[in-house]
């Protein structure tokens, strides 16, 4: 099997330090959370499918012309790979760069991808550093979030399917004020926080280390914030991983399935976020959702695409190096259904 060529002219080897920008690198998103709320529904799911059709946008073109796309290999035909755009509207808040304007087609703060295997044993979410230095088709090599500037979503689609060798069935972009809702819909989210900080504003939030509840707006500075760490945005993915992990097994406590007005509230608050590729509706979305009944949020795990650290391109880019050796082998875990294999095989 072929892989695209990542050469990055230039470019040294750093070890990994805190970054003066990095995207938010750790969101699952709207998706898998909207599977469960759908799955458990039961008599409500017609009512829920018609908020979560009527409250989503579309993404309109955003794949590539089928002769550019990768088939998928017989192993992993019934695998599901989702792309997850991610944007923070509210990013200048604390000074730091905005690239999005999706569902439009404008760059991304971040980007996951969702791989869903074939036996539905397990969730796996791939960050993907938006700094990644990858051959972008028809522009040369440059860092993965150009790709938006250049071909909107359906490039930074073919950049990545040309990289694994592995095709994206579906894309969902998800607006980070959609987190504050969610969390006030389920009634707060509990944590347990590995490290005391204060949000890096005037005003800002204090999280003490240990068990907390968030409410939406803490909900929203928890995830967001990065100034307080010294290893900055490394430390944001841990909290976003976090968040993420205790949304999961709120979403699927006793309380809120027991609770049909708590799961349409769920919806609603999350809806009018999110937008997805025109194949992807409330009644696909439930259908997936009815052959993962037995994933937990413990089975959901987390890692980011391999990389050998930051370096500088051929014209002073601070970038990040992936490691080709490495994605070679996702690429082939991906084709063979066995991403779990990888991930256990690179400690990952």
């Amino acid at each position: 099997m072929t892989h695209m060529n990542g050469s990055y002219e230039g470019a040294s080897y750093e070890t990994p330090k805190k970054k003066k920008r990095t995207g938010l690198m750790v969101l699952l998103g709207a998706v898998s959370l909207v599977l469960i709320a759908l799955l458990v529904a039961g008599g409500y799911l017609f009512s829920l499918a018609r908020s979560f059709d009527n409250g989503t946008e579309k993404l309109p073109n955003a794949f590539p012309e089928e002769s550019l796309r990768p088939v998928k290999a017989e192993a992993s035909k019934d695998a599901v790979n989702i792309l997850l755009l991610g944007n923070d509207t509210r990013a200048t808040d604390q000074g730091e760069e905005n690239f999005a304007s999706l569902p439009n087609g404008g760059r991304s703060d971040t980007m996951m991808l969702v791989h869903i295997p074939s036996n539905r044993e397990g969730v796996y979410v791939t960050s993907i550093m938006r700094d990644t230095w990858l051959d972008i088709p028809g522009h040369g090599s440059a860092k993965i979030n150009a790709a938006f500037a250049y071909g909107g979503v359906a490039l930074a689609v073919q950049t990545l399917e040309g990289l694994l060798d592995t095709r994206i069935d579906h894309v969902a972009s998800i607006d980070f004020e959609g987190f504050k809702g969610l969390t006030d819909a389920l009634g707060g989210v509990e944590i347990n926080n590995p490290i005391a900080f204060k949000q890096n504003l005037k005003d800002g939030f204090v999280f003490p280390k240990g068990v907390q509840t968030l409410k939406g707006e803490e909900a929203l500075a928890f995830v967001r914030e990065r100034y307080a760490f010294k290893d900055g945005d490394y430390q944001r993915v841990r909290n976003q991983q976090l968040y993420v992990k205790a949304v999961m097994s709120t979403l699927m406590s006793k309380e809120t399935l027991t609770d049909p007005a708590k799961i349409s509230e769920t919806v609603k608050q999350f809806a009018p976020y999110v937008a997805v590729d025109e194949t992807l509706d409330a009644v696909k979305v439930a259908k997936l959702g009815t052959t993962m009944a037995n994933v937990r949020s413990s089975d959901m795990h987390f890692f980011t695409l391999p990389n050998k650290g930051t370096g500088r391109s051929a014209d002073g880019q601070s970038i990040v190096v992936p490691d080709m050796d490495v994605i070679g082998s996702f690429a082939d875990a991906l084709q063979d259904d066995k991403v779990g294999k990888f991930v256990t095989d690179n400690g990952l």
